[in-house]
C-alpha cells in the first residue's frame, strides 16, 4: 500500500506572491506528516463532473444577455488586436527589489495563466542590462570580422533575403531563473520562481550561412557576439555551437522581433543560457580563444561550495514546473481537476514527465500533449480527482539523453548554496484544503 502522508516542508516567507524582499530568517518548518492520509487522491479517474443543482434556473442561461441584444465592436476596432478586457491581469510582472535599476532588470512571463507551449509575444519575459535599444531598421548593420577571409557588413535587408531561411521553436531561459530559490523557498508564485523563460518560433537564417560567407580561418575556435545596447552585452560562443544550430533571427512568432526582444536582429543559441542570446546583434568576431568578457567571468558563473567558480556552464538542463495548481492558480473546485505544467531541456527533447501529489513519495507519469521538439517547451497534463485534502505537488522531467531532473537537495549536495544560476531542482507546491497554494520545500 502506498504511503499517502505528506513529508515536512519549508515554506516561502510571506503569504503573497510578494514583491517585498523576504528574509531567510522568516522561514519556518511545518510538520505535515500524516496530513491527508485519510483522503486519497484519484489520479486519471473518470469521475463525472458534478450535475447542476436542482432549483431556480441559472440567471446566466435563461435571460438574453446584453451582448446578444446589441451590435458588437466593428471589425477594425483594434488594428493590431488586443486581449479581452477580462484578461487584464495576464501581464508580465517584475520584482522591484531584485535589481538596482529598471534599466538593468527583469519582468516575468505569467506561466500560471498560459497553456500550450508557445508564449504570446506580448508576454515574453524581458531582461535588460542597459535598457532597451531603439534601432532604426534602415540604419541597422551587422559586422563579421576577426579570423575570417573576408570581413563583411550586412544590412537588415541583406539578412532577410538570404537563402536558407528557417523557422524553429526554442525556449529561452535566463540562467538566473529560479535563482532566488537556491537557499530555500522564497517567491510565492511560479511566475516569479520560473517565469524567466519563454518559448517562441524564431524566423531567421543559420549563423553558419553568414560565417561561411566570410570564410572562417581554420584556427578559429570561438565567436564573440556583441549587442548594440548601452550595456554592450558581449559573450563568447564556441565555434562548434555557432556552426551547429545558432540562428540570426529577425522575427518571433511570425512578426518582427519586439524591441524588448532585440529588434531588428538577435542571436538565437538553442538550449543554452539566455544571456548568450545577444539582442540587438551588431558584431560577430571570430577568434582562437574565449574573450573572458564581464558577463562570463564576474557574472553567469556558478560559485561552488568550496569557493571555486564553474565557468562556461552553457547548457540549461532538463527542468519542469507545475503551473496549475500553483500559488497564482489555486484549486477552486473539488472533484475532477486538471494539473498542467511545462517541461524543457537544453540537452534535447522531453520524453517523460512524472508528477507527485504527496511530496515525491509516489509518482504518476503525466500525459505529454502537443509538439515535443528539441530544446523547446513540452506541455504535460494529469487528470485527477480532489476531495479537499492537502497536496504536495511536484513534477520531474526526463529527456532523450536519459537526464532526469534532480531534487534541490541533490543539486545542493554537488553545488552548495552559493550560486544564483542554473537551478533546475524539482519545485514543490503545497495545496491547502481550501485550494490556496504556496511555495514550499520538502524537509
Amino acid at each position: 500500500m502506498s504511503d499517502t502522508s505528506l513529508p515536512p516542508v519549508e515554506r516561502a516567507p510571506g503569504a503573497k506572491p510578494s514583491l517585498s524582499k523576504p528574509s531567510l530568517s522568516r522561514r519556518r518548518f511545518l510538520n505535515l506528516a500524516g496530513v491527508g492520509a485519510g483522503a486519497a487522491v484519484a489520479v486519471g479517474g473518470r469521475s463525472a463532473l458534478a450535475a447542476p443543482a436542482a432549483g431556480a434556473p441559472d440567471p446566466n442561461i435563461v435571460p438574453v444577455p446584453d451582448w446578444t441584444r446589441t451590435l458588437g465592436a466593428p471589425v477594425n476596432e483594434n488594428p493590431y488586436g488586443k486581449p479581452s478586457v477580462f484578461e487584464k491581469d495576464v501581464v508580465r510582472r517584475e520584482v522591484t527589489w531584485l535589481t538596482a535599476s529598471s534599466q538593468s532588470s527583469v519582468s516575468f512571463t505569467p506561466l500560471y495563466a498560459l497553456d500550450s507551449v508557445i508564449t504570446p509575444n506580448g508576454l515574453c519575459f524581458v531582461r535588460h542590462h542597459g535598457g532597451q535599444a531603439e534601432i532604426e531598421p534602415d540604419k541597422y548593420r551587422l559586422m563579421i570580422h576577426g579570423m575570417v577571409d573576408k570581413p563583411l557588413v550586412f544590412t537588415l535587408e541583406d539578412i532577410k533575403r538570404m537563402p536558407g531561411r528557417v523557422n524553429r521553436a526554442y525556449f529561452l531561459e535566463c540562467a538566473a531563473n529560479s535563482g532566488m530559490e537556491w537557499r530555500g523557498a522564497q517567491l510565492n508564485g511560479c511566475q516569479f520562481t520560473h517565469g524567466m523563460i519563454h518559448n517562441l518560433f524564431y524566423t531567421g537564417v543559420p549563423l553558419k550561412t553568414l560565417l561561411d560567407m566570410a570564410g572562417v580561418n581554420p584556427k578559429g575556435k570561438w565567436v564573440l557576439a556583441e549587442g548594440a545596447d548601452a550595456a554592450v552585452m558581449t559573450r563568447s560562443i564556441p565555434l562548434e555551437k555557432a556552426m551547429k544550430d545558432c540562428l540570426v533571427a529577425f522575427a518571433m512568432n511570425g512578426e518582427a522581433l519586439r524591441p524588448e526582444q532585440g529588434y531588428p536582429v538577435r542571436l538565437v543559441v538553442p538550449g543554452w543560457e539566455g544571456n548568450m542570446w545577444v539582442k540587438w546583434l551588431r558584431r560577430l568576431k571570430v577568434g582562437d580563444q574565449p574573450w573572458q568578457q564581464r558577463e562570463e567571468t564576474s557574472k553567469y558563473t556558478d560559485l561552488l561550495a568550496d569557493g571555486r567558480s564553474r565557468r562556461f556552464t552553457f547548457v540549461m538542463d532538463a527542468k519542469s514546473v507545475v503551473t496549475s495548481p500553483s500559488p497564482q492558480a489555486p484549486l477552486k473546485q473539488k472533484g475532477p481537476n486538471v494539473l498542467s505544467g511545462i517541461a524543457w531541456s537544453g540537452r534535447g527533447t522531453i520524453t517523460r514527465v512524472d508528477v507527485s501529489l504527496d511530496g515525491g513519495r509516489n509518482w504518476t507519469t503525466a500525459r505529454l500533449d502537443g509538439p515535443a521538439m528539441p530544446m523547446s517547451m513540452t506541455r504535460f497534463y494529469l487528470d485527477f480527482d480532489w476531495a479537499g485534502q492537502e497536496l504536495m505537488v511536484q513534477s520531474r522531467a526526463m529527456d532523450d539523453t536519459g537526464y532526469v531532473q534532480p531534487t534541490k537537495q541533490e543539486l545542493r549536495a554537488v553545488r552548495g548554496t552559493n550560486s544564483i544560476y542554473h537551478n533546475n531542482g524539482i519545485q514543490t507546491w503545497l495545496v491547502r484544503a481550501n485550494g490556496e497554494t504556496e511555495n514550499v520545500e520538502v524537509g
